[in-house]
């Protein structure tokens, strides 16, 4: 069954174009331009408070640009093909299944094709034998499981996902990084934030290193992780305090 994703007209390439974001007359981010192609596994590294989850909420749309600007290919504003996941899961105080079936309802789509859908996911996930059960019960790494689950059911053109295992064990991440790459391998462009180094090396395609709100280092991560250019990414990368 082709979903709204498959049909939407393609979304990618992101731009942001000098992009910054300021509150209170201070700078959060400043002077961004970055391209988002499609089919790619964006991983966004830097040390706490660098910006990186500001950056994914700006490019998601959840806030936007005081300066410069963000483009999507096809003119939307924030097109509805896109999805983002956070570090804690937003769910609903509902089943894992009605979970699920909300966003596709809440997009209009009929009753039987969402049942399909809903039943594909919990297949396909490991969560047929949650599906009654309460999203809020889970544990966490089961929870973040279904908050990716129900991203993917969207069939989002590329989904953001703001460090969504720096809460879990390395069973569940696991699990999680399996998802991804499965999404990734579907098609799905990946934008992540990490503080992982290993993790970046297991999932990265190309880098986007953050210092004090600036992007300091963007391109491919076996380039990055070789020698990076800025003395400060390098820093990083040996585990040394950058701030």
């Amino acid at each position: 069954m082709k979903r709204e994703g498959d049909l939407h007209p393609p979304i990618l390439p992101l731009q942001l174009e000098q992009a910054g974001y300021a509150v209170a007359g201070a700078a959060l981010l400043e002077e961004i331009s970055l391209a988002i192609p499609a089919g790619r596994r964006l991983i966004v590294m830097g040390a706490n408070g660098a910006g990186k989850s500001l950056l994914l909420r700006l490019c998601h749309g959840l806030i936007e640009p005081t300066s410069g600007r963000r483009i999507w290919a096809n003119g939307e504003t924030r097109p509805q093909v896109q999805a983002m996941v956070f570090q804690r899961p937003v769910l609903l105080r509902r089943s894992v299944a009605a979970n699920l079936a909300y966003p596709l309802r809440l997009r209009g789509m009929g009753r039987a094709a969402c049942r399909e859908i809903v039943t594909q996911t919990l297949e396909r996930f490991g969560l047929a034998a949650l599906a009654g059960r309460p999203a809020r019960l889970l544990s966490g790494g089961e929870q973040q499981r279904l908050a990716l689950a129900r991203a993917w059911a969207m069939r989002p053109q590329i989904l953001f996902l703001d460090e969504p295992t720096s809460a879990l064990d390395p069973s569940a991440t696991r699990i999680i990084e399996a998802m991804i790459e499965s999404f990734s391998a579907e098609g799905i462009t990946i934008v992540m934030s990490t503080h992982n180094l290993g993790q970046a090396r297991r999932l990265a395609q190309d880098i986007a290193f953050l210092h004090r709100g600036r992007l300091i280092e963007h391109g491919p991560a076996d380039i990055f992780f070789e020698g990076p250019k800025a003395p400060e990414a390098h820093a990083f990368l040996a585990g040394d305090l950058i701030w």
